[in-house]
Order: structure tokens, then sequence, then C-alpha cells
């Protein structure tokens, strides 16, 4: 499964009612290091399907939630669990770092 396009208005749907953890990753179309970790978080997104979905939400389309979340900084990527952020990573790494980091946390 690849990563799924969140809005303002499917985030409570799709993010804190999920039934599996969720990691978004707030992003803006002029910020290079998104750009950058883009193709990193489909290839987790197919990898780990089975234990958590990837979501992408646009700041600039979007902005009640990252407003809400204090979201100051991009790349952000925020891990959900049951509906509440457990843990977070700010700015852009390899793959593998970003993989490591997202396995850790899910346990």
């Amino acid at each position: 499964m690849s990563t799924i396009a969140v809005t303002d208005a499917s985030f409570d749907d799709e993010v804190l009612k999920s039934d599996k953890p969720v990691l978004v990753d707030f992003w803006a179309d002029w910020c290079g290091p998104c750009k950058m970790i883009g193709p990193a978080l489909e290839e987790i997104a197919e990898e780990l399907s089975d234990k958590v979905t990837i979501a992408k939400m646009d700041i600039m389309a979007n902005t009640d939630i990252p407003t809400q979340i204090g979201v100051k900084s991009i790349p952000l990527m925020v891990l959900f669990k049951d509906g509440q952020p457990v843990a977070q990573k700010l700015g852009a790494a390899p793959k593998s770092a970003l993989k490591g980091w997202l396995e850790g946390e899910l346990g």
C-alpha cells in the first residue's frame, strides 16, 4: 500500500480513528527536504503496510490540523497510535534511518 493523502477534513477518520498506527508526514511543495524523503516514505509504506499506514498532509492546503498539532518546521513526521501522537521526527533522513526509527517506535 502506498502513502495516502490526508486533509483537515479526513484527518479524524483516516488518522485518529485508524485501527493501526499512522505516520503523518507534514510537508509542502516548496520544501526541498520534504521532496527528498517522499520516495523513501513510499517505499517504507509498501514494506511496512501490515504494521503502519503512512499519510501525507500538505500544510499549505490544510492549515487547521498542522496548527492544532503545532507544526513549526517541516518535514515533520508524527506517529499516531490509538488516536494519540506518540512519537515525532523532524527533518529529512536517509530511508534506512527513517525506517529504523519507525520500526523502533512500532515495537
